[in-house]
């Protein structure tokens, strides 16, 4: 009995040890991509001058990557589960680089535009990690608990890499004399260094046995649904976009495609996406709340960012300097870092399911009380730390929990949805909310200000998003959360059983 004990515990030490050393490793790369989204922001002035273009101009930079990004993320994912996790970040890695490098060279808009929206394959790093975390520990039975643990340090990397890229960018480039290419050289020596990171110290997922082919017809289909969707809510946000009946023609074509997509996958042996996967009822919430968790980490900021420059003497606002606001989003920043944090740490010895409940509840409690409490400073940032800690215990959930929903061969791609869902959430509260900021500034004592009840508006609709995650969690099965021998997991699932 004591060897079978040993035994026992020597091969979960096992998986322990190597599970974490690979978590650690990708801390690493997730701090890299942090950098990379922080790091870029304070210089974008700078940019504008050395381009010799406009300011209104930099709002396609987020277009264009965003638009790269929806569509390269499930495919990308995809040829992770049929061709390994590891290579295919490996790769993304090298394009990120090597797409790096060149914004140092660009000296055109043209130029760089293209360089910054090849960039934007780090956003399969995150899926494509938690893919080979999860296949890790699935080898040992605890795949669910190692993935849901590693994903809360993960996003603790990311947040980090944010706030230290965007503080160390203006000061290196000062420090530099105001070289701007030396400058943009750091993030670009940081990625290529994670590339050798990811080739030495990460190993290569288990490949499934059975036959995969790439359903390309599918992906056309899924990305021409994306590239409508996400180009009308993009055009919406963009100062020289075409005209709203453009617009409303790109989104009635984006989701007659989405439904032809829904169809034609169906009828797919090895399908892009498994809509039969979808529908499950440990799946299914999951995605959603990816999507209304969107509202407001992605949506939301750009919103509280004017509210806080807006002048006191209007009635309403803040009435920061640009040193100020940024205290006020690094705040938020670091609330995102302790929720995922105290996910990680709760969900070991709590319901898993409840502290995702009880984590949605934060963020529609934070945002609602904005409602009331948004005329003094140490209000506001009251109200963002509570929907802070919420959406940082959220945004490390949702990619783990679709990851062991997911039938073996398909964590890439149900990981990478929930980064898809959120993208396209707050790709459509930023639209959404856009207009709403815009309607009746003119009426505002001063013309370019936008109205309270904006505000409001896009408070509420954020509470509201929180306040359904939660209710839509309560339809999730325990079983997702939980340390199960696949066979098991998947005959519940199959029954629909939520107890």
């Amino acid at each position: 009995m004591s060897r079978v004990s040993g035994a026992v515990g020597r091969v979960r030490g096992s998986a322990l040890g190597v599970t974490a050393g690979l978590i650690g490793w990708f801390v690493v790369v997730e701090l890299a991509s942090g950098i990379l989204q922080g790091y870029y922001v304070p210089l974008l002035p700078d940019i504008v001058v050395h381009l010799g273009i406009r300011d209104a101009d930099v709002n396609w930079f987020e277009a264009a990557q965003l638009l790269l990004s929806a569509l390269v993320l499930p495919i990308l994912a995809k040829l992770g589960d049929m061709f390994g996790h590891k290579r295919i970040l490996l790769a993304s890695a090298l394009a990120t680089a090597a797409a790096s490098w060149w914004l140092v060279f660009a000296d055109s808009f043209t130029s760089f535009l293209l360089a910054w929206a090849l960039q934007g394959f780090y956003v399969v790093w995150l899926p494509l990690e938690i893919a080979l975390i999860f296949d890790r520990g699935r080898r040992f039975q605890r795949g669910v608990s190692r993935t849901r643990s590693a994903a809360g340090l993960l996003v603790v990397g990311l947040q980090a890499g944010a706030i230290l890229g965007a503080l160390a960018a203006g000061r290196l480039f000062a420090a530099t004399g105001g070289d701007l290419r030396l400058a943009l050289a750091v993030p670009a020596v940081v990625v290529t260094l994670v590339c050798l990171v990811i080739w030495l110290g990460v190993p290569e997922s288990e490949r499934s046995a059975d036959p995969r082919r790439l359903d390309v017809g599918g992906f056309a289909i899924l990305a021409g649904a994306l590239l409508c969707v996400t180009g009308a809510l993009s055009f919406v946000r963009l100062p020289e976009g075409p005209g709203p009946v453009a617009i409303g023609a790109l989104l009635v074509a984006g989701v007659a495609l989405g439904a032809i997509f829904v169809w034609f996958e169906l009828r797919q042996p090895d399908p892009a996406v498994d809509i039969r996967v979808l529908r499950r009822p440990e799946m299914w919430p999951v995605q959603t709340t990816a999507f209304l968790v969107g509202i407001s980490l992605l949506g939301a900021q750009g919103p509280l960012a004017t509210y806080a420059g807006t002048d006191r003497s209007l009635g309403y606002g803040l009435g920061l300097d640009a040193t100020d606001r940024s205290n006020v989003i690094g705040v938020y920043l670091v609330s995102l870092i302790v929720g995922a944090v105290l996910f990680a740490v709760s969900s070991r010895r709590a319901s898993p399911r409840a502290v995702l409940i009880g984590a949605a509840v934060l963020v529609g409690a934070g945002y609602a009380l904005l409602l009331p409490l948004h005329v003094e400073l140490w209000q506001v940032l009251m109200c963002l730390a509570i929907a802070g800690l919420g959406s940082g215990a959220l945004v490390a959930a949702m990619p783990a929990a679709a990851a062991a929903a997911a039938p073996r061969g398909q964590t890439g791609v149900a990981s990478a949805l929930t980064n898809t869902t959120k993208t396209v959430g707050g790709t459509m509260s930023s639209a959404v909310f856009g207009v709403v900021l815009a309607a009746g500034a003119g009426s505002a004592v001063a013309a370019t200000a936008a109205p309270l009840a904006g505000y409001l508006t896009v408070w509420s609709i954020c509470a509201a998003g929180g306040f359904a995650a939660a209710v839509l969690l309560l339809f999730v099965p325990r079983v997702a959360f939980a340390d199960r021998p696949e066979a098991e997991v998947d005959a519940r699932a199959a029954r629909g059983d939520v107890s």
